[in-house]
């Protein structure tokens, strides 16, 4: 917990100082460099100055919390500097007229019936070609974004266009599209089995509209989902269901566990079900709020194995600790901040939150209220400033979608293995997915009929600040009166 402190300290608040030259290096390095001087003094002051052997031993402990924080500071800030802000083309950027590079990412549809993809950047062309580097967005056109779906993601590509420079950095309308070299073979096999899924959701639930969002929620692709119902998602305050995470985690692992622990065992099934998510999320790719749920259950198979302790929030702090390690990019998204941030509401303020009500809420309604509200204080802050109003109705809405969702995905993977081996069977189950659509969109909308509320983001953060702080103070004082009246109960 002290390391991803310490990460997260370096990586969200000095290195991005120290880059925009608010901070000069001298004072990047002292600020850096200060816990390792304490450490020293740790070690070395204790026996020279004779103190007592229980704050030695005090003082040598909090030594390697302050090691660890200290190691946090510096994978932050290397994390920070790998952080790519913006591509480099080798030529003027007003004479680029062709980029070629490789897509990393699955081609998106775009309103218009267009296509958008990143792409990792090998030359760029203008007045003369140049060898480039960096990320850019790429804008294909509607004839084009077929045939770029086919490829799918590690496809090289030739484009032609325009670049534009937007809020935001640069992107690239391209005019043509010439694939170059075909993706690696494991690649397609994943590009064809997901365009295979798509197209079974899509031939068999017509009009419906539940196909498109079983996409959604089973591999990530919105490209069917009726905008309509993202709308009334974002406007109930709900739209976190839309994005994969450990609640759709949770299905699988759910149902990996109930099809193997009964034939080989309880860590058998933990190690099975961690290769079963890692081959998910390979099919799934690169979203940051996914990879975070994966990790956590990795890790927590490795506590089941007895490799770690099992506590919650070290195995969310290693988690963000590897994520950031491994994908310094992942860590500047929307997805992977919120992600992480309602994790800890849910963890810390979720655990509060049923300490102090509980006996006074069933504990059917105070669970699931606890997380719900836990993950809404939590990302609190972010969301304000990022969206600029709060949807609290939203943590009421989520209550009665969320089990809904669960079904649905339940249902939708069913539907899934009898169109495979019984196609014949398989409109027998579209028709309660259909009404299960049905039913979370009438909650989404009569939800979004309450208006948001607008703050200060400076303000919602400090009262979410003070509001946390508060809830695990009155939670430890009552667990503390609690403890010392049971035994006499």
């Amino acid at each position: 917990m002290c390391a991803a402190l310490g990460a997260a300290l370096s990586y969200y608040l000095l290195f991005p100082l120290f880059r925009s030259g608010r901070v000069g290096q001298d004072l990047f390095l002292a600020l850096a460099f200060a816990p390792v001087v304490v450490l020293c003094l740790f070690r070395a002051l204790p026996p020279a100055w004779g103190f007592d052997p229980g704050i030695s031993r005090a003082l040598r402990a909090r030594a390697v919390l302050l090691a660890a924080f200290a190691a946090g500071l510096a994978l932050g800030a290397g994390a920070g500097a790998r952080v790519s802000h913006g591509p480099a083309f080798g030529v003027p950027a007003d004479t680029v007229t062709g980029i070629s590079g490789v897509l990393l990412d699955d081609p998106r549809l775009v309103s218009g019936g267009g296509a958008m993809a990143t792409l990792s950047l090998q030359t760029a062309a203008g007045v003369a070609r140049a060898t480039a580097s960096g990320e850019i967005t790429v804008f294909f056109r509607e004839e084009n974004s077929a045939r770029l779906r086919e490829f799918g993601r590690g496809t090289g590509v030739f484009a032609e266009g325009r670049l534009q420079e937007r809020d935001r950095g640069f992107v690239f309308a391209a005019d043509s599209l010439h694939v170059t070299s075909p993706a690696a073979p494991l690649d397609r096999f994943r590009t064809g089995l997901r365009l295979d899924l798509a197209g079974r959701f899509a031939r068999h639930s017509g009009e419906a509209g539940w196909g498109g969002l079983a996409l959604a929620l089973l591999l990530g692709i919105r490209d069917n989902l009726d905008s309509g119902l993202t709308a009334l998602y974002r406007g109930a305050g709900i739209s976190y269901i839309l994005a994969l995470s450990g609640m759709h985690l949770a299905v699988i692992i759910a149902l990996v566990s109930f099809l193997l622990k009964r034939p080989l065992g309880v860590r058998p099934a933990a190690v099975a079900g961690a290769l079963v998510i890692i081959a998910y999320c390979f099919v799934v790719g690169p979203l940051p709020s996914l990879y975070r749920s994966a990790l956590m259950y990795v890790l927590g198979v490795l506590a089941v194995l007895g490799k770690l302790r099992r506590e919650s929030l070290s195995v969310l702090a290693m988690a963000f600790v590897v994520q950031l390690a491994f994908a310094p990019q992942a860590g500047v998204s929307l997805s992977f901040v919120l992600s992480y941030l309602a994790m800890l509401g849910i963890l810390v303020l979720g655990r509060s939150l049923g300490g102090i009500f509980r006996g006074i809420i069933p504990p059917f309604v105070l669970g699931p209220l606890a997380l719900s509200l836990g993950a809404f204080i939590g990302t609190a802050g972010v969301v304000a400033w990022v969206f600029g109003d709060l949807r609290p109705v939203g943590i009421f809405a989520g209550l009665v979608v969320a089990p809904l969702t669960t079904v649905f995905m339940v249902g939708s993977i069913a539907w899934l293995a009898v169109d495979a081996a019984l196609p014949g069977l398989s409109p027998l189950l579209a028709r309660p997915l259909s009404l299960l659509y049905r039913a979370m969109e009438e909650t989404a909308r009569l939800a979004g009929l309450l208006p948001g509320l607008r703050a200060n983001p400076y303000l919602v953060l400090l009262a979410s600040l003070a509001i946390a702080v508060g809830l695990v103070w009155l939670d430890r004082r009552l667990r503390a009166r609690r403890d010392r009246l049971e035994p006499f109960a």
